[in-house]
């Protein structure tokens, strides 16, 4: 039997308890991308302020991706993730204190930490891939990405209820998905800490080196930028697009329900496509991926620029493709990453890397805002496909390397 394909033993165990652990995680996740930036537009009373908490807490990401990855290298993943969750849950905690004493400072600093929860839930696809070998390492990542879809689906529409929770508690309405967060990611990080044994990275590098924990002898310093301006695109342009889509329903007379149910869509596209993105990149290599990222982000920046602000359909169908051009980016990105980077310093480029990520989030985030107050969301949304256009020319500039 080929070795390159061997399972670890240990790999079934590992991938059913992040799997457990990403469907908690998810409806942690969804809080923030359902109702944070309705949340600060109400508390700020400005539209301007619409991306703030989204690059809050994506701010709060970068600086948790490189934290959790440190730990994560000298510890472990266990000890990483569940830590990050940890620290989600503890931000989370902090936000709906916010929103029911209407502390804006407080409402910052407890997004910052919040964001610690989103770096996590990125961070475990990396703990999926460390005992796969590399033929299976985009199916491994896809496996515990479609996890989330499970929480991060049901989060958002469970809008109505966690706000009634909320008012019952004299909190605001708002605040209702952050009390959901506070026990997601409790959950999440008490499943990781007693389950997560053995520990993938730490089992990874008692191995004997081979495929699995080493890296790809074509991976080169070409093929790791390919792998993080991917994935810093992608999350630039999906993030700043989402960011303003609640904030756009809401100015053009859609309920709460609604934008759930949009918000659900875009998220059930950012993983539930996952085992098929895995497959794609393991069967037709990771390149050919990542410029079908850039053209799918491109056909739902068009689509929701063209979309009449009342037709809650095409906002659902460019949502949708928002989420699926990230997951084809994510995942391919991810593999190429593993592909190009060795066991000993893994976790610390990582790390490095999703932070940069976390730093383009809050970028689209941030900038968001501002773009739709100074122009319109339709213009944010062509901008965003241009931007993730230039994914195509990047790879037809690739190496000449099998990936």
């Amino acid at each position: 039997m080929d070795t390159l394909i061997v399972r670890h033993p240990a790999q079934r165990r590992i991938l059913s308890v992040l799997v457990a652990a990403q469907i908690l995680s998810g409806a942690g996740l969804a809080a923030g991308i359902t109702v944070g930036a309705l949340l600060a537009q109400d508390m700020l009373g400005a539209t301007s302020a619409a991306g703030l908490p989204t690059a809050l807490f994506t701010i709060g990401s970068a600086l948790a991706a490189v934290l959790v990855a440190r730990v994560s290298g000298l510890r472990g993943r266990r000890v990483g993730l569940a830590g990050g969750y940890l620290t989600g849950a503890i931000g989370a905690l902090g936000v709906v204190i916010a929103a029911g004493t209407d502390s804006a400072v407080l409402l910052f600093v407890a997004l910052f930490v919040y964001g610690a929860g989103s770096s996590t839930n990125l961070q475990a696809r990396y703990a999926g891939a460390d005992l796969a070998a590399p033929q299976r390492r985009g199916r491994a990542v896809s496996t515990v990405l479609v996890a989330t879809t499970v929480g991060a689906v049901l989060g958002p529409n469970l809008v109505t209820p966690t706000g009634q929770l909320a008012e019952s508690w004299n909190v605001p309405v708002l605040a209702g998905p952050f009390i959901l967060a506070v026990f997601a990611y409790t959950a999440a990080a008490v499943v990781l800490w007693v389950m997560l044994r053995p520990d993938p990275l730490l089992t990874a590098r008692s191995l004997p080196a081979g495929p699995v924990t080493t890296g790809n002898s074509s991976g080169d310093s070409r093929l790791l930028l390919i792998g993080t301006t991917t994935m810093v695109i992608i999350q630039l342009v999906m993030v700043a697009i989402m960011t303003m889509t609640p904030v756009h329903m809401r100015n053009h007379g859609h309920d709460l329900a609604a934008t759930g149910f949009v918000i659900a869509v875009h998220v059930a596209g950012m993983y539930l496509p996952s085992p098929l993105s895995g497959w794609l990149v393991d069967r037709f290599g990771r390149l050919p991926v990542v410029a079908a990222s850039g053209a799918t982000l491109l056909a739902a920046g068009l689509v929701a620029g063209f979309a009449p602000a009342d037709s809650t359909a095409l906002l659902t169908v460019a949502l949708g493709l928002l989420g699926l051009g990230w997951n084809f980016g994510l995942i391919s990105g991810t593999a190429l990453i593993t592909d190009a980077v060795p066991l000993e310093s893994r976790a610390r480029v990582q790390g490095r890397i999703d932070m940069a990520i976390a730093v383009a989030g809050a970028t689209g985030g941030m900038a968001s805002g501002f773009v739709v107050a100074s122009s319109s969301y339709p213009a944010l949304s062509f901008a965003g496909g241009i931007i993730a256009l230039a994914l195509v020319p990047l790879v037809a500039a690739r190496p000449r390397v099998t990936v």
